[in-house]
């Protein structure tokens, strides 16, 4: 019996008033915890599921916004600028015209443009590295102090731009379910890459500006100055191309670079272009001598306030530059005390703008040469004969063909280059709307974790409690009744006679004379087969 004691724990519960003690054995707890074991777990089973089951139609019936993300990966975005060096704004993915494209892409009524539109939102996150940027100065600070002006030029830069975007379309308030709210939503982000591309990359507005349209309408002087004025303008376009590329570019489609096209266009600029301007001169070819001499005093007219205006501008612009003071940091320290100069990107402008004004004056200064040329050998000449004006319209019709060929070659080239390089990764759907069920089931179990945390703690607390008091319970049940047979009061508790303890004792003796009576069997087994 000492030794069963030695083996059980007992909890002591006593009351303060009548000295009464309740005796719980940690072995009864135990058994009662597993007598209810299985009721528990089906109790906690069928708990989690009714509560998941109650998160999903829940999280099924209202209607949350459908939601995507997307990327914007550009020069210029980084500054908040879209690719044409103007403030970006987000909310032109909502632009009327992108959700036209979608609507009617899906058939859907456009009255809805206006309900789409207006429960379209945005949301941006700035990462943990912008945090960082924008709210620690210290080796900033630090690098500033021994005079390092890229490091001051940096603390001073604190301003922090969102690449990714949330889009959130409330479809719902717009009138549609989820299905539909979720095409819309990732419709209009796929149009808007349409519209994004055709605004900053592909070349309509080029193609309209270049091309030559009802040439034969003007006299044929006119005719090559509007000739002149497309492959200048593609040359240009061609160049500004070139400088941007750093990839050495070549079209898989046209097989040419922007420097290949570029030499075209001039080829055609030089040679063609001037053949038959010279061929007109010379022989006068025209359809109305008076007109045209007309037309060429009109032209130099302008081109001479044109050559005012530039020479004004550049004289405004060197005073400016003259008078531009950069703003000055001025370090102070033990043993610093130093200023400098810091990047002005108003400075570097004013040089760009000088630049680009002496350029614009060159050119004029020739194209006024050029036309008073024209005007005085048109002036001097005869009419030209019949045979001189087949010939020019001729040559004319050839050039035609050859600068709406440089155009069109551009065109592609130019394309080719903006989508698979320039704009490879402008931008990105990074994760589509989702209709599927397995999303509407992931996120009801995050919408139910907490509640089944709740309620499966609730029930195990309420499971160990009944254990509990079942234990006590019958742990006072057999002391009453052991107390009432042996007849002792309660001064002798310390005699007491624990019913289980004998039991458990018993039990233990008799296990052990079973498993000695098998083994003096195996003995005996083992000497009858020697």
């Amino acid at each position: 019996m000492a030794k069963n004691n030695e083996r059980n724990l007992n909890v002591t519960i006593k009351n303060q008033d009548d000295k009464d003690e309740v005796i719980i054995s940690v072995s009864s707890i135990m058994k009662q915890l597993k007598r209810f074991l299985a009721l528990w777990l089906v109790i906690a089973i069928m708990a989690g599921i009714i509560a998941f089951v109650f998160s999903a139609i829940k999280t099924f019936s209202r209607k949350n916004p459908a939601r995507a993300l997307v990327s914007f990966s550009y020069s210029g975005i980084e500054k908040g600028l879209d690719p044409a060096g103007r403030k970006f704004d987000i909310n032109s993915i909502k632009d009327p015209l992108v959700i036209e494209r979608a609507l009617t892409q899906l058939g859907i009524d456009l009255k809805y443009i206006e309900n789409v539109r207006a429960n379209i939102s945005f949301d941006s996150k700035i990462p943990e590295d912008a945090y960082e940027r924008l709210t620690t100065y210290k080796n900033i600070m630090e690098n500033a102090s021994s005079g390092n002006l890229a490091a001051a030029q940096a603390m001073l830069d604190v301003t922090y731009y969102p690449t990714q975007f949330a889009a959130y379309f409330d479809f719902g308030a717009a009138g549609f379910d989820r299905t539909e709210g979720v095409d819309i939503l990732n419709t209009i982000l796929k149009c808007y890459s349409d519209v994004f591309y055709e605004q900053y990359g592909y070349n309509e507005a080029l193609g309209a500006a270049v091309k030559v349209q009802g040439y034969e309408d003007y006299d044929y002087a006119q005719q090559l100055d509007l000739f002149r004025t497309s492959l200048r303008t593609v040359r240009n376009y061609l160049s500004s191309l070139s400088n941007d590329d750093t990839t050495a570019f070549r079209s898989s489609i046209t097989g040419y670079t922007f420097k290949d096209l570029s030499e075209y266009a001039k080829t055609v600029y030089s040679i063609d272009l001037d053949r038959i301007s010279s061929y007109i001169s010379v022989n006068n070819v025209t359809k109305d001598k008076d007109a045209t001499i007309a037309y060429y005093d009109y032209r130099i007219e302008n081109l001479n306030r044109d050559k005012d205006e530039y020479a004004d501008r550049i004289v405004s612009i060197n005073d400016s530059i003259a008078l531009y003071k950069k703003d000055e940091i001025t370090f102070f320290g033990e043993n610093i005390d130093k200023q400098s100069t810091v990047h002005s990107d108003q400075y570097d402008a004013l040089f760009k703008q000088k630049s680009t004004a002496e350029a614009n004056l060159a050119q004029t200064k020739q194209d006024i040469k050029f036309f008073e040329s024209r005007r005085e050998a048109l002036k001097n000449n005869k009419n030209s004969s019949k045979a001189n004006i087949d010939k020019v319209e001729a040559d004319i019709k050839r050039l035609n063909d050859k600068v709406s060929q440089i155009v069109d070659l551009t065109q592609k080239t130019a394309d080719d280059y903006y989508e698979n390089v320039q704009f490879a990764h402008a931008y990105n759907i990074l994760v589509p709307a989702s209709k599927s069920v397995a999303a509407g089931i992931s996120e009801a179990i995050k919408d139910s974790v907490k509640l089944i945390i709740i309620i499966e703690a609730l029930i195990f607390m309420i499971y160990i409690g009944i254990a509990f008091v079942s234990a006590l319970t019958k742990d006072n049940k057999k002391r009453g009744k052991a107390a009432a047979a042996s007849g002792n009061d309660d001064d002798d508790d310390d005699e007491e006679l624990d019913l289980d303890e004998i039991a458990d004792a018993v039990e233990e003796e008799a296990e052990k004379a079973e498993k000695s009576a098998q083994n003096s069997q195996k003995n005996v087994k083992k000497n009858r087969k020697k």
